[in-house]
């Protein structure tokens, strides 16, 4: 693996690694990455 492919990988680590509930977009030019997106929800519990 080169270090440009690991530096992608540990970034995709990082952002997954504590994601309850979401999405992570992952933006390709020319084959490669350039860019990494995480949007996160946040659950509220209903009230009783």
């Amino acid at each position: 693996m080169d270090p440009s492919s690991k530096q992608v990988y540990d970034k995709l680590s990082d952002l997954l690694e504590n994601l309850k509930f979401g999405s992570v977009t992952i933006f390709v030019q020319d084959g490669k990455v350039v860019q990494m997106e995480k949007n996160e929800k946040v659950r509220v519990e209903k009230a009783k």
